[in-house]
């Protein structure tokens, strides 16, 4: 029966029903989970990537260091007295080891175009490139994609220093190179992103609240990948000395957070890029899923006790709404990484916000843990909430809890042991308590905006995967998705081709040594992995090298022969002949282009299966329309309606943009698995008996 057929009853009954059925995808898309698939970090004290990070918290370091020579003259600056005019009330900070240094051709950016860009610009471009790879993301293949860039980012000292008080000095580079929307602009354009590309600027939970909106974006479908993060650079003493006269710098330059003794922040500089996905995504494509982003939330202090002072009011409201849009129990968050800068009052007021929103109905046995990672690294301002982020994404993955480095005495003020929490001083394991692990990450901004985010750890893999350690080529351990499964990876045990490229000769042997050091660690992955990793979830740049080897300590030793000398390895090494990329065109003809059976090749049972062919196929079948007009099943048979080519009109399942059109009648269940099982889209395909050509 059709639907003009029906009552009007009937009709109105089923139009509900679709209705309702659009509602319940609405709500699922707003609480949909998000995963982070990729990190890239630049921190305080030469930490180049989490494990560098993780090192530092595990052995309860700091990265302080007096103020380097190349920023300020700080004996010419420094004055111990926080109302002395024009100085600065601390010798200490946290800086990078190199802020200077940008690789400008890998960007194809000249040398005179590179000399005017803000280095916090420059930097956000390397790290965002970084973690990509951790992701095991080709950048080549994002180029045109719905991939969004979401930024924190707060100030540019940079161009002051170029104009330095003479308008003669600033020229076209001057704009585009400093102007904070061209941070997060410069990436998409060198990429070729075309999704949400936003500069967010919050002071202190600029980058965090990135992160939320990125999260909302990806919900919302306005993106389908999205890289957050920020980044702030300590170049000339403005800021500090501002700070200083507001009385909220510590003098030895730590912030003591949570104890007695805090008596302000030490100023830290980095950035740090995370890559997400809605976790269905990730999962579906078998990446690696660091963590998950089960909810956040963002507001503002209101009226508080004036412009600077935080609200515990509004904190406390705050991670209520978080958990809220989370899913999650107050009393099923373990771990809370806090803003935490140190100061008296901003300590006082987070820790009581804390106590009230997560420290009811929690059992003494298992204590909500503190922590703060502006004790280890000082306060990155922009940076900060996406540093605190990646710390508390690795506490989850490292299931352990990390010791606070300056705590000497607790903060008697704090309601601690009412409310069942603590602040670990040694590493102390996250013990398994039957439920996903849960963390949470605060960030306030000087000017009253806040932002809150809940994180658990990655689901647990799926029957017949295994878990590959992560390293410096992370990448190796989440390519079994698009191919094998790591089970099949680790126990293959046939030579194996490792390919390695550069886009300089110099950078060439960097990689190698880089590869090389990974298959010599400790927790080396299955050199299948690495193989298929760098094989299919890196970009392939100019200069390459291919090695062959049917173990670790083999391929490693090759690796490093060429890098101390390319002339006498054992391997080949080549510079390939820049092309257009090519184009993928998908021809659907009505006749001449199946055969019987055909689709048993792609069956569930059969070797070169993939989800998307047995899924597609299923649909196309189970729709009104394929029940109609006979679409073929999900395994064609020589019995089934593929024997025929009759129908010439298309399967109304076959027409969503994200599909080639043109697939004509029992053969479009076949093609339209082809196109879904490839994964692409193509820009033209011509249809059935036409010699028109559709461009995309």
């Amino acid at each position: 029966m059709t639907t003009p057929e029906l009552s009007p009853l009937k009709q109105a009954l089923l139009a509900l029903e679709r209705l309702q059925a659009r509602v319940d995808e609405l709500e699922r898309g707003r609480g949909e989970p998000v995963a982070i698939v990729g990190v890239g970090c630049r921190l305080p004290g030469g930490i180049d990537d989490p494990d560098a990070l993780w090192q530092l918290l595990r052995a309860g370091g700091t990265t302080r260091v007096e103020v380097p020579a190349e920023r300020w003259d700080i004996a010419a600056h420094h004055d111990p007295d926080p109302t002395a005019p024009g100085k600065v009330a601390s010798r200490y900070g946290h800086f990078l080891r190199d802020v200077a240094g940008f690789d400008a051709a890998f960007f194809g950016v000249s040398p005179r175009e590179a000399e005017r860009i803000d280095p916090q610009h420059r930097l956000l471009a390397e790290v965002a490139w970084e973690a990509l790879e951790d992701a095991g993301l080709a950048t080549a293949a994002l180029a045109g994609t719905r991939t969004g860039v979401f930024a924190g980012i707060m100030s540019s000292e940079y161009g002051k220093l170029l104009a330095d008080g003479d308008p003669a000095a600033i020229d076209t580079y001057w704009l585009t190179g400093n102007e904070m929307s061209f941070a997060p602009g410069r990436i998409a354009y060198l990429l070729g992103l075309q999704g949400p590309c936003l500069a967010i600027d919050t002071a202190c939970s600029s980058s965090l609240v990135a992160v939320h909106q990125a999260c909302r974006s990806l919900r919302a479908g306005e993106c389908d990948l999205a890289l957050a993060g920020g980044v702030s650079l300590v170049i000339t003493p403005e800021l500090t000395i501002a700070l200083s006269k507001s009385r909220v710098m510590a003098a030895d330059g730590l912030c003591k957070t949570f104890d007695a003794g805090a008596d302000g922040l030490g100023r830290g500089e980095g950035a740090a890029m995370i890559v997400l996905r809605r976790l269905a995504d990730a999962e579906r494509d078998g990446d690696r899923i660091v963590a998950v982003i089960r909810g956040s939330a963002i507001n503002h202090d209101g009226a508080s006790g004036g412009l600077t002072v935080p609200s515990g009011a509004a904190q406390e409201a705050l991670i209520r709404a978080a958990l809220v849009d989370a899913g999650v129990e107050p009393r099923q968050v373990g771990y809370h990484e806090a803003h935490g800068t140190g100061t008296e009052l901003g300590d006082l007021i987070e820790t009581r916000a804390i106590a009230a929103a997560l420290g009811p109905g929690r059992d003494t046995a298992a204590p909500l843990r503190l922590g703060a990672l502006k004790a280890n690294i000082g306060h990155l301002d922009a940076a900060a909430g996406i540093a605190g982020l990646v710390k508390a994404a690795l506490v989850l993955a490292r299931r352990e809890f990390p010791p606070h480095p300056t705590l000497q005495s607790r903060n008697a003020h704090v309601p601690w042991d009412s409310h069942a929490m603590s602040v670990p001083t040694s590493p102390t394991a996250w013990p398994d308590e039957g439920r996903p692990r849960i963390a949470s990450v605060s960030a306030f901004g000087l000017s009253g905006i806040n932002a809150h985010v809940v994180l658990a750890e990655p689901p647990a893999p799926s029957t017949g995967r295994a878990e590959v350690p992560a390293s410096v080529a992370d990448t190796a351990a989440s390519v079994a998705g698009r191919a094998e499964s790591p089970a099949a990876l680790a126990s293959d045990s046939r030579a194996q081709l490792l390919v390695v490229s550069a886009r300089s000769p110099e950078a060439l042997k960097a990689q190698a040594r880089a590869f090389a050091d990974l298959l010599q660690a400790d927790a080396a992955p299955p050199l299948a992995a690495v193989a298929a990793a760098a094989a299919r979830r890196r970009d392939h740049h100019e200069h390459r090298l291919a090695v062959v080897g049917a173990a670790h300590h083999d391929l490693a030793a090759r690796l490093r022969g060429f890098a101390d000398d390319p002339a006498h390895a054992d391997c080949q090494a080549a510079r390939a002949r820049p092309r257009a990329r090519s184009r993928i065109v998908f021809v659907f003809p009505g006749q001449g282009s199946q055969w019987l059976g055909m689709g048993r090749r792609c069956s569930p049972r059969s070797r070169c299966s993939a989800p998307p062919w047995p899924r597609s196929t299923s649909r196309c079948a189970a729709s009104p329309a394929g029940r109609r007009r006979r679409c073929s099943p999900a395994i064609p048979t020589p019995r089934n309606s593929l024997r025929s080519t009759s129908s010439s009109r298309p399967c109304s399942r076959c027409r969503s943009p994200s599909r080639p059109c043109g697939v004509r009648g029992a053969s479009s269940p076949t093609w339209s698995s082809v196109t879904a099982w490839a994964r692409s889209r193509p820009p033209a395909s011509p249809g059935r008996s036409r010699s028109t050509t559709r461009p995309r």
